[in-house]
């Protein structure tokens, strides 16, 4: 029986090593942007790549959270609601600012 495979998708890395993943491998992991991928490497030095475990977090965050939670509720009256004045100041500050999370890392960021 004569097996055909399909073209292996191929991408570049650029000088500061970043790629793009190709469409018909985000289209099989499920990809969309700003998901994560986890790299496989296995004993015969094949990688295998995979969309990465969407549940992970970051512990630090986590008990932050915590506390921030287990505060509120022992100290409930020291929530007290923004002030307009305070979203104006800070719409103010960042009305200038441009940000795009697609760009790529400029070589001062690497």
């Amino acid at each position: 029986m004569d097996v055909t495979q399909a073209p292996c998708p191929e991408s570049t890395l650029t000088d500061r090593y970043q790629t793009t993943v190709p469409e018909p491998v985000r289209r099989a992991l499920g990809l969309n942007k700003r998901d994560k991928i986890c790299y496989t490497i296995q004993a015969n030095g094949q990688v295998v790549i995979s969309r990465a475990d969407q549940t992970e977090s970051d512990p630090i965050l986590g008990q932050f959270l915590n506390f921030l939670g287990r505060d509120i509720e022992k100290n409930p009256r020291h929530l007290q609601a923004i002030s307009s004045d305070l979203i104006s100041r800070v719409q103010s500050l960042v009305a200038e600012v441009d940000l795009d999370l697609d760009a790529p890392l400029s070589e001062e960021d690497e």
